[in-house]
């Protein structure tokens, strides 16, 4: 379990969590916690994020002094995603790694895998801290990821990490994702699911309706692994491969996974988020997920992980046998086992 050595005063956290930021070109206090939402069934998208209230998150987080302290939870999917494509024995010409943050996968890239990849990012100033592995040539682009705009099939590969769960309009970002890859080309990307940070979600949720009588919006929505799978199918990739993964992190108190929180830049970015929660709701949901979810020396918090790997369709990949091809019936599948046949099965 990792464990956030983070501490600041109670006292502190409260008062910064009463501020008001109304102002466009200020942010909001509220925290992002998931609920779940469904994309497989909508036709069309609504906008549920303000991008440039994120924008302006990521902004702030990566202008910190401390800003390294709060890496942990990216570098390591990023480390744990690099795996996945190092796992494709395969050189890429043209990559794009899109929503790139501070780098997170570009420090493992090597050269010998990628000819170029293209950082793309809403925050210049987390474009120009990400770096990539020696030898490894790269282009910055600033960018959001609902507007992306390559040439279609000019890309080998696009990569994602932590990112996607920002985005509006999925199914959107998908097809233009698909549109841009060449045949054969590889899409491989993480996002938060639908169980992250359900600690939070529910000591918040609890508090409210003790201390308010209902449940305001500090919820910002994720999306089930189903609908990830639903999105890519839609979009045109074929042979997917979705997995999940949970990490767990350990903090003092909620106070320190907010204040984590907040410094990753995953605080809520939603239109409809309010402008700030209460001291007696914080108190009380803190009490109550010290009740729910303590640990020996503080409480656990959870971050559901998606990984997933899509491809284009192409001439060179597998593709089935025709329908009926097969010369021996599945209702035979036993008898054949029993005799240790090899004969092709009919569909």
């Amino acid at each position: 379990m990792f464990k956030s050595i983070r501490k600041v005063s109670t006292k502190q956290l409260l008062k910064t969590f009463r501020i008001n930021y109304n102002e466009s070109s200020k942010l909001t206090a509220s925290w992002n916690i998931n609920v779940v939402t469904n994309y497989s069934t909508q036709t069309a998208y609504q906008n549920i994020f303000d991008r440039n209230a994120k924008r302006l998150q990521k902004e702030r987080a990566a202008r910190s002094p401390d800003v390294e302290l709060y890496d942990y939870l990216k570098e390591e999917v990023g480390f744990r995603l690099a795996d996945r494509i190092i796992d494709i024995k395969r050189e890429f010409a043209n990559a794009a790694d899109i929503g790139c943050s501070r780098g997170f996968l570009s420090k493992h890239i090597m050269a010998e895998s990628v000819q170029h990849l293209t950082l793309c990012d809403t925050s210049p100033t987390m474009l120009a801290q990400a770096q990539g592995t020696p030898g490894l040539k790269m282009t910055k682009l600033e960018v959001d990821e609902e507007k992306l705009d390559f040439a279609e099939n000019s890309l080998d590969l696009v990569i994602s990490s932590l990112s996607l769960h920002w985005v509006n309009d999925l199914p959107g970002c998908f097809s233009k994702v698909i549109r841009s890859l060449k045949p054969d080309g590889v899409f491989i990307a993480s996002l938060f699911g639908g169980d992250t940070l359900y600690e939070l979600r529910s000591s918040l949720q609890l508090a409210e309706i003790e201390r308010k009588g209902g449940l305001a919006p500090h919820i910002s929505p994720f999306t089930q692994i189903r609908d990830v799978g639903a999105l890519l199918n839609r979009a045109g990739f074929t042979m997917l491969t979705i997995d999940t993964d949970e990490i767990v992190v350990g903090f003092p108190s909620m106070f320190e996974l907010m204040w984590d929180l907040k410094g990753m830049a995953e605080n809520n970015a939603a239109f409809n988020r309010p402008a700030h929660i209460s001291r007696e709701t914080l108190l009380a949901a803190s009490a109550i997920y010290k009740e729910l979810y303590a640990k020996d020396d503080g409480v656990s918090a959870t971050f559901q992980i998606i990984y997933f790997v899509g491809w284009k369709p192409g001439p060179n990949q597998p593709q089935p046998l025709a329908r009926g091809s097969g010369d021996v019936s599945l209702k035979d599948l036993g008898k054949i086992i029993e005799t240790g046949g090899t004969k092709k099965t009919k569909a």
